[in-house]
């Protein structure tokens, strides 16, 4: 964090400049306990300007065409930091994170006034505010052609050259990471920033300060969504068929970084289901589930969900009779359902080849490692499932935006582990 001391000295230095591409200022007046000017939706638009360009500060309590401190009445100050955070929460799409500090500034008599100040970071995803979509250029925003609008989506998206999960998080600075997460990645005495740098962990913006990458943030702290919002898993599980809150009988939201997201999800899984037994004439357990085909599904889920889609969780849902796992994202480039099982197209490599490098595997999946690319996962989540409940799974994909799977529960009445002991 910017000391105050220095803090004030850059803004009497730029009050004195005036705006430019990285300043904006405002005058702020209220009626009664309510905001007067600037108008919200105005305000919502400058705050969007800055994080689809490279992000900036507005100040407020500055007039912006005479430059003149004008200040925040002490009383009114909470009043507004309120509403600030109320636009950029709600009236900015996807909703945006904004760092304020309260600083007094000498005016030319030398009298200290309050003005609030406020950075908004280049974001990672493309933010629309109520007259559309702006970003900076010079002092002043501008909305966006509908041609720089796509080349910025190519840009922030996953379909850009340089991949979504390797895109810095402008939020996340080196000091998110947590030391024992990182330990698995650095190799003897090389130094620690070029090794993480290297796997793209972490990358420099334009003045070449490091943060972490999507990647990084999702392996590298302790809760991936204090960065992108949406990156855990929901489980929920029901007593009966439908999605009911009465029905609930239990509920988790796995954080974490991913690998722990994809541990704690599959347990939720494995305290829920039911194990019912025959003697025929020894007893024989069956499960509802397939453990090792539950552990490749979230594995799919977290690997190569869309994590470019702001408020998109993976959902698990237990139901008496099934579990439906929905995960972010369309399928990506050609892929379709029909071909899943032939084909394996990796959304986030940087991901995936980490998860393939560094993670062991749990126990349950017989394999070396966290993922193994050898193409066979949705083979193994079809096959073991259907030879245990007799019902192939579903894959459908839902409105090109989530891919959802559907395993079919076994049971004594019907499954394959009694067919396959009367056939012997």
């Amino acid at each position: 964090m910017i000391d105050t001391t220095d803090l004030v000295r850059e803004l009497i230095y730029q009050i004195r400049l005036g705006e430019d591409s990285a300043y904006e200022f405002k005058s702020v007046t209220l009626k009664g306990n309510k905001v007067d000017q600037p108008g919200r939706d105005s305000v919502a638009d400058e705050l969007a300007a800055f994080a689809n360009a490279g992000g900036g500060i507005l100040v407020l309590g500055v007039a912006d065409k005479t430059r003149e401190l004008e200040g925040i009445a002490l009383a009114d100050l909470d009043i507004v930091d309120q509403w600030l955070t109320n636009i950029a929460s709600h009236a900015v799409d996807p909703p945006l994170p904004i760092e304020t500090r309260l600083v007094e500034i000498p005016n030319r008599q030398g009298e200290a006034l309050p003005v609030i100040w406020v950075r908004v970071a280049k974001s990672v995803f493309v933010h629309r505010s109520p007259h559309g979509y702006f970003h900076r250029v010079g002092s002043s925003k501008r909305e966006m052609s509908p041609e720089l609008l796509a080349r910025m989506f190519q840009q922030r998206s996953m379909v850009r050259l340089i991949r979504f999960d390797e895109q810095l998080v402008p939020q996340a600075g080196l000091d998110a990471i947590a030391p024992e997460l990182k330990a698995r990645f650095l190799r003897g005495d090389l130094p620690e920033r070029s090794q993480l740098q290297k796997l793209y962990l972490t990358a420099a913006d334009e003045s070449g300060a490091q943060h972490l990458t999507v990647s990084g943030v999702l392996l590298l702290t302790t809760r991936p969504a204090d960065y992108l919002s949406s990156a855990y898993v929901q489980c929920v599980a029901y007593s009966g068929s439908e999605r009911n809150a009465e029905f609930q009988v239990d509920a988790q939201d796995c954080d974490g970084p991913v690998d722990q997201q994809i541990r704690h999800a599959f347990n939720f899984v494995k305290r829920n289901m039911r194990v019912e037994a025959v003697k025929r004439p020894g007893r024989i357990d069956i499960p509802q589930y397939d453990l090792a085909a539950v552990f490749e599904a979230i594995v799919n889920a977290v690997a190569h969900r869309d994590y470019s889609l702001h408020g998109a969780r993976i959902r698990l849902h237990l139901f008496a009779d099934r579990l439906e796992l929905s995960t972010p994202g369309g399928l990506p480039n050609s892929l379709t359902v029909d071909s899943m099982e032939a084909n394996s197209i990796t959304r986030n490599e940087t991901l995936v080849n980490l998860l393939s490098r560094y993670y062991p595997a749990d126990p349950v999946s017989k394999r070396q490692n966290l993922i193994e690319r050898r193409g066979e996962g949705v083979p193994t989540i079809l096959a073991a499932s259907e030879r245990l409940s007799l019902r192939r799974p579903l894959y459908e994909q839902i409105d090109h935006t989530e891919l959802k799977l559907t395993l079919y529960a076994a049971s004594r009445e019907k499954n394959g582990l009694l067919a396959q002991f009367e056939a012997e």
